[in-house]
């Protein structure tokens, strides 16, 4: 993974080298630990502050070039707003404003984890540090000459000054695994398509091996056996094979029943005979973002031992328009037995979801199954970039969906289901059709998923506009952003996970 930014931790009693962050509220006080560092260069930043008009706004820098009375080269300071409004999820974020002052080059660093009313938990300062390496993540693998003013990766060795290390290291230490997961999801959708295929994705899922993850991969042979055609029939357009991957963490007790999540693996879609048009149809390499999320949240939980029984499954294919490419008009038997009716194979994603969705309710019975698909453009319509659009049969579940959502930051928006809807897939030849009319079609894509999922407890995320694309923010500067790997394990950690 492309992490090169080394975190650890000290007492506050260490000299600082390099570059010195520090955290000030907005009324520019500091802790008593960091006033002691700042001795006279306080002053400093007093001046500095004025002329900049830097008012302590959270995630808001003042940054200081040798400053005057320390030893440290640079001073970073930045800004926590106020104290009373600062939440769980805003730590991450500051530790993201101060990486992102770092720009490129190898650099030093040390920050102290303190605010105005004293020193940061445990917890915080681990989420801090996790902050800093989501923000410093950078994907620049194939680049071989670098442009005048573009940053560069960052590299370098961060110490975070804290008043229990050993506590801090203890807090850090599943908050790396889970950062992890994100980096590796973000990796996967950034690939470009020739060197992700579906063949090669599911080769990468099966690393998880080497953390005790039990992984399991079904080639063309043993889907057509299965009566997986709803999936075949999207990929039988491309040279590239479709896979299906099964991966199971076994960190519960023996024979307890799994919780489940299913990705939407397309490692490219042209939107096969219902081509797309070509304005933007490059960024279609990441319309496996649901997929990357799933190996992700495997390698995070599996990574930090969760003790909790796991299944992550997800359908890997290419949508390619050749002369064996499924046509509108065909009708596909899935592996649930019902029959699909292809009105545009630019809906490939549901086909997809609909045979892995039913194998995993069916083989592993889970207390619930939620699916990730960049499925619709619909959905950034109704919701924008800022949230993934949930769709449930179980009110429990979608509420503490929400809950984590705010918890994490990666937010979720309740949208709505109904037997209304069903008109609009009614299909005149087959059981159900694969696309509705263009009104609401987020909506009668998941009216559609939920035909295959039988009685259990389902939640649909359409991440069509948080998976790829999305705004920059303070932890992350990526074009795949890894969405919903935090979210997830946060929702297992919270309501699943045994007791030690």
């Amino acid at each position: 993974m492309s992490d090169a930014v080394k975190v650890g931790f000290v007492p506050f009693s260490t000299a600082p080298r390099g570059v010195l962050v520090v955290f000030c509220d907005d009324t520019l006080k500091f802790g008593a630990a960091t006033r002691k560092g700042l001795g006279t260069s306080a002053d400093v930043v007093k001046r500095a502050a004025e002329t900049n008009q830097f008012k302590g706004k959270s995630g808001s820098t003042l940054d200081i070039l040798a400053p005057e009375g320390l030893k440290a080269s640079r001073l970073i300071v930045v800004g926590a707003g106020k104290l009373s409004a600062i939440k769980d999820h805003d730590f991450l974020k500051l530790g993201g404003a101060a990486a992102g002052k770092l720009l490129g080059g190898n650099a030093v660093v040390t920050i102290m984890a303190e605010l105005p009313d004293g020193a940061m938990k445990p917890d915080q300062a681990a989420a801090v540090a996790s902050g800093v390496r989501l923000r410093a993540y950078k994907f620049d693998r194939y680049k071989t000459r670098k442009k005048d003013g573009e940053d560069a990766a960052v590299r370098a060795e961060v110490s975070l000054a804290v008043d229990d290390v050993a506590a801090a290291r203890k807090a850090f230490a599943p908050r790396a695994h889970i950062v992890d997961g994100v980096i590796m999801a973000r990796e996967l959708v950034n690939e470009p398509p020739n060197v992700l295929y579906p063949v090669e994705f599911a080769r990468r899922a099966a690393q998880l091996r080497k953390l005790g993850v039990d992984v399991e991969i079904l080639d063309v042979k043993a889907m057509t056996k299965l009566g997986m055609g709803a999936l075949l029939g999207v990929s039988q357009g491309s040279t590239q094979p479709g896979r299906t991957v099964i991966m199971r963490w076994n960190g519960g007790k023996k024979g307890e029943q799994p919780v489940a999540f299913v990705g939407k693996g397309v490692c490219f879609d042209t939107g096969g005979i219902s081509i797309k048009g070509s304005a933007g149809m490059e960024d279609m390499k990441g319309d496996m973002g649901g997929a990357a999320c799933v190996v992700g949240l495997m390698h995070a939980l599996a990574a930090r031992k969760a003790r909790v029984n796991v299944v992550g499954a997800i359908g890997v294919v290419e949508n390619m328009p050749d002369g064996n490419a499924q046509r509108p008009g065909d009708i596909v038997t899935s592996m649930s037995g019902q029959t699909i009716e292809i009105i545009n194979t630019d809906a490939e994603g549901r086909l997809v979801l609909a045979d892995v969705l039913w194998y995993v309710a069916k083989k592993f019975k889970p207390k619930f199954m939620v699916d990730l698909a960049t499925l619709t453009g619909a959905i950034m319509v109704a919701l924008g970039t800022e949230y993934a659009g949930m769709f449930s049969n179980n009110d429990e579940l979608a509420e503490r969906l929400t809950r984590v959502g705010l918890e994490t930051g990666e937010r979720v928006w309740r949208m709505p289901l109904g037997p209304e809807y069903d008109k609009q897939i009614d299909s005149q030849f087959a059981d159900v059709k694969n696309a509705g009319v263009r009104n609401g079609g987020s909506i009668t894509a998941a009216q559609f998923l939920q035909r295959f999922v039988d009685d259990t407890p389902w939640a649909h995320l359409d991440i069509a506009g948080t998976a790829m694309g999305a705004p920059k923010s303070e932890i992350n500067h990526s074009w795949g952003s890894g969405y919903g790997v935090r979210l997830l394990e946060r929702l297992v950690a919270e309501y699943y996970e045994g007791k030690k």
